[in-house]
C-alpha cells in the first residue's frame, strides 16, 4: 500500500519539478525586448483609449457572479435527470426530494437576490434631510435600499 502511494508521490514531484523547470527555461530563453508597443494594452488591433484602469460597476459583477451560480445548478440537475428513470425502481422518491430541496434551496436565494433588489439594473436615488444624513452617516444621493425606503429613479431625480 505504502508503494502505491510512492508512485502518486513520486508524479507529483515530478510534475513540480517539470513546472519549475519549464518556468525557468522560458524565463532564460525568450527575448528581452521591451518597447513602448509591447508595453501597450491589446485593444483588438485598435489604438487604446485612455487609461486602461478604469472602475467597472460592481452590477456587472454581480449579473456574472448570479449566472455562473443558476448555470451550475443546471450542470447537477442534468446528469440526475438523466439517470432518473433508472432510479425510479429504487431509490426514486429520495433522489426527487433531494432534488426538490435543492432547486427550493437555489429558489430561496434567488428570491433573497431579487428582494434585496441587487438583480434591479438601475438603482433609486433619493434624497435625504440634513439630520438623517448626520445620524446615520450616509451621503445625499445614497440609494434607499439601505433604509428600507422608495426612492426616485435616476430619471426622476435630476
Amino acid at each position: 500500500m505504502h508503494q502505491q502511494f510512492a508512485t502518486v508521490f513520486v508524479f507529483m514531484l515530478l510534475g513540480l519539478a517539470f513546472l519549475f523547470v519549464s518556468q525557468i527555461a522560458s524565463k532564460l530563453l525568450r527575448p528581452k525586448n521591451p518597447y513602448a508597443a509591447k508595453q501597450q494594452s491589446y485593444e483588438c488591433g485598435e489604438e487604446p483609449e485612455g487609461s486602461p484602469w478604469i472602475q467597472f460597476n460592481v452590477r456587472f459583477y454581480l449579473i456574472a457572479l448570479f449566472f455562473i451560480v443558476f448555470d451550475v445548478e443546471i450542470i447537477f440537475m442534468l446528469p440526475w435527470a438523466v439517470v432518473f428513470n433508472e432510479m425510479l425502481g429504487t431509490v426514486g422518491p429520495l433522489a426527487f426530494w433531494e432534488m426538490f430541496t435543492f432547486v427550493c434551496v437555489l429558489l430561496v436565494g434567488l428570491a433573497y437576490v431579487w428582494l434585496k433588489g441587487d438583480l434591479d439594473w438601475v438603482k433609486t436615488i433619493i434624497a435625504r434631510d440634513d439630520d438623517e444624513l448626520v445620524n446615520r452617516g450616509l451621503s445625499r444621493y445614497s440609494s434607499g435600499d439601505k433604509l428600507g425606503k422608495p426612492g426616485l429613479g435616476a430619471s426622476e431625480y435630476v
